[in-house]
């Protein structure tokens, strides 16, 4: 049966005895700064005399007193001085008697902090009944507000302890409450904070949220079996006590220092086994049952065999939960048998470890390691348990089914968890990358990031963070972000937030720096393309990606202002490809001769019905410009204007050559020729075809060279593409392979 303690001593005149409570308090745990503590209490009982008690109060007990049955309940479960001192605070927080400010001021940062989560704990409530005041200030996206609190949730654990000892107190007095109140707030105890506490690994308090949210939920069911407990009560007890003498007997016979003892029953336990089962309530196993704590894990199964051997063991009702041990970390064996005169009793057998881990959970310990490295490692294994708990806890959370849906398709699926080297959680979007991470963390950590360790490995930059991760940025001694990074086709970046902080970088820096910059950068990638950058008007360039002049044009792609991208499909206007959007969609023309009614990706002027096919020597690209050669008897042959070929035609036949452009529209593929030059490897070949193949790049042909003195490989590849832009994208990809040195397109005539 539940019973409400009260844990506080109380003076003749109903008042705490502030001095007696402290006193015991040591008594219990191991307190450093027993006088923070006793501030803490002072500072409370200050301010609930200052205001009257507010509306959201689920009782008629002021803040102070609430703070302290919190703290006792915290105290049960080892919590530190500093996990004490915020629930001692935290009502007075919640109730707007005093601020996170003035709390940090006087108390601390880490108070502040702790008090913070329990508050952003709130989303829940809010998701539950959406009329209920906000706190914190927090903003109407209740999806921000679930993130906010994950991350609280993870980062310390106490923030969840504090919580679930909040609401314990909220459903312990909440008795006196009406009827809607009573229901409400065991609703969301029943739901949400049972289940935690059993995610937890806390025992003792699981089964108290679970029976009292079950008593207001569930009335008659309630009083029914509590009745039917109450009628075979002494029964019980000396059936109980008949077992654990028999029992002690047993274990002095093979010398276990064990302890025998009855163990509480639990209303919404005996209800759910009827339910599940639809046995009535004398068949339910665990009205007689009995726990045996012993020393050692073989001593478990030594035990386990003398029961099986006293009594006769009922199949199906054996689990071995220390070989398997539940998610939450229990371990235990339980077995059911037909004890003396033939009665169903249930047997928990443990050591004395597993029981303190199953009634403390977590609490039993995480919170108190060492500063070797085997100690924070324990701690990081821990830690990542305890978020795999907490985003799994939505499949536990029974009605609340909008809160459980929103963790596990907007929190779970889009966002990924990853944690500082000191252990703290830091909340990015899924696909986030080393660099991302070290810009969340702090703007001049990202400006200085030079490398990154994951798990204790060095990384590429590119490495895409999974939930889980501890992420270590490696840093240079002076703030210098890459340029590189603002090319969204190397994947260094991939929130916009962390983009912005780049450009804003390299914006203030001087303009004839980012001019020169950004000038290198269109002259080598126009080289890369294999484009005539002294056939192009870099002024009118700069008029299509709106700068004023073709310099402002270099600074603002140095700045990062404008995109490569953007600067590319300027230069493809100049060629008769028209207005375009930054990502064009031209159409254009496949290596074999097709009839115009069929293919329009080729402007052919004065002239129709004429087939046209790309000349294999240069294969000309959208963007380059092109010139038409009538062939004899195999239409029009589509040259590149550089083409070594198209100049001996023009001295030769220039009376066969016939003005052509590019057209839009359409989806065909054309073929283009690319060199890359590599440190030569076992695998270089097959890493290549990998990139090309995730990017859907169809391959046409494929030639290697290797000198075996230079260890240098050649790679010539003639590969299809539907836009020039896609080109530049393939070849950063191709750069970023391990012992790639260059890559470029080959020029039109050498092959």
């Amino acid at each position: 049966m539940v019973k409400v303690r009260e844990d506080h001593p109380i003076h003749d005149d109903g008042s705490v005895d502030l001095d007696l409570w402290l006193e015991r308090l040591q008594e219990q745990v191991e307190v450093k700064d027993i006088d923070t503590v006793r501030q803490a209490c002072l500072y409370a009982k200050e301010l609930k005399e200052e205001i009257q008690t507010s509306e959201e109060s689920w009782h008629d007990k002021d803040s102070y007193i609430t703070g302290l049955e919190m703290a006792q309940i915290l105290i049960e479960l080892n919590q530190d001085e500093e996990a004490l001192v915020a629930a001692i605070l935290y009502r007075s927080v919640r109730e707007k008697r005093t601020t996170l400010e003035d709390i940090k001021r006087r108390f601390g940062k880490t108070i502040a902090s702790l008090i913070e989560g329990v508050l952003q704990m709130a989303a829940i409530g809010s998701l539950q009944n959406p009329r209920r005041e906000n706190v914190l200030g927090q903003s109407g996206n209740p999806l921000d507000n679930v993130r906010k609190m994950l991350v609280s949730m993870i980062d310390d654990v106490r923030v969840v302890l504090i919580k679930i000892a909040e609401r314990t107190c909220a459903i312990r007095g909440v008795k006196e409450g009406s009827r809607k109140k009573r229901y409400l707030v065991a609703r969301e105890v029943f739901d949400v904070y049972a289940p935690l506490a059993h995610r937890l690994g806390i025992g003792h308090i699981k089964w108290e949220l679970e029976d009292l949210s079950f008593r207001y939920l569930k009335p008659n069911d309630y009083k029914q079996i509590a009745n039917l407990l109450d009628e075979k009560r002494l029964d019980r007890q000396q059936f109980i006590e008949d077992v654990v003498g028999i029992l002690n007997s047993e274990l002095d016979k093979v010398s276990i220092d064990g302890e025998v003892m009855g163990r509480a029953k639990h209303i919404y336990s005996i209800w759910r086994k009827m339910q599940s089962k639809n046995i009535d309530f004398n068949q339910v196993y665990d009205i007689r049952a009995v726990r045996i704590l012993v020393p050692e894990i073989r001593d478990c199964y030594t035990v386990l065999g003398i029961v099986h051997g006293h009594w006769r063991n009922i199949p199906h009702e054996f689990d071995d939960y220390i070989a398997s041990p539940k998610p939450n970390g229990y371990r235990s064996l339980h077995t059911a048998v037909f004890g003396p005169s033939g009665k169903v009793l249930e047997i928990q057998i443990r050591t004395y470890s597993m029981h303190e881990e199953a009634e403390l959970g977590v609490c039993a310990h995480w919170l108190y390691k060492g500063t070797d490295t085997q100690s924070q490692n324990n701690s990081y294994e821990e830690k990542i348990a305890w978020l795999r708990q907490v985003l799994e806890w939505h499949e536990d959370l029974g009605e609340s089914e909008a809160f459980s849906d929103m963790i596990d398709s907007e929190i779970t699926h889009d966002r990924v968890y990853v944690f500082t080297p000191d252990g703290h959680v830091v909340d990015m979007p899924v696909g986030s990358t080393p660099v991302d991470f070290a810009y969340r963390v702090h703007t001049e950590v990202g400006h200085r990031c030079r490398g990154a360790k994951v798990n204790g490995r060095i990384v590429p930059l590119t490495r895409q963070l999974k939930t889980g991760d501890q992420v270590e940025v490696l840093t240079a001694n002076t703030e210098h972000p890459r340029r590189d990074w603002l090319n969204p086709n190397l994947g260094y970046i991939t929130s916009a937030r962390s983009r912005a902080k780049v450009q804003h970088w390299f914006k203030l820096q001087d303009k004839d720096k980012n001019a020169a910059a950004g000038k290198k950068i269109i002259d080598r990638e126009f080289r890369r393309l294999a484009l005539i950058s002294s056939e192009l008007n870099y002024e009118q360039m700069a008029v299509s990606v709106n700068s004023n002049t073709a310099e402002d044009m270099y600074a603002a792609l140095g700045a990062g202002d404008i995109r490569l991208s953007q600067v590319i499909n300027a230069a493809q206007k100049q060629v008769g490809t028209g207005d375009h959007d930054e990502q064009l969609d031209l159409e254009l023309p496949v290596n074999i001769a097709k009839a115009p009614s069929d293919y329009e990706g080729i402007k052919i002027r004065g002239v129709g019905n004429l087939l046209t096919s790309i000349a294999p020597c240069c294969k000309p690209v959208p963007g380059d410009p092109i010139i038409g050669y009538i062939t004899k008897g195999r239409g029009v042959s589509i040259h590149r204007e550089d083409c070594t070929n198209a100049f001996q035609l023009r001295e030769h036949e220039g009376e066969r050559i016939i003005e052509v452009s590019w057209n839009e529209g359409g989806e065909s593929t054309y073929p283009v020729d690319i060199f890359v030059e590599a440190f030569d490897r076992s695998g270089l070949l097959r890493d290549l075809m990998m990139v090309l193949a995730v990017e859907n790049i169809n391959v046409l042909s494929a030639n290697t060279q290797s000198d075996k003195k230079s260890n240098i490989a050649h790679l010539s590849l003639t590969i299809e593409i539907s836009r020039l832009e896609l080109l530049g994208k393939i070849m950063d990809k191709i750069n970023q392979i391990p012992n790639v040195t260059d890559v470029h397109r080959q020029r039109s005539g050498t092959g």
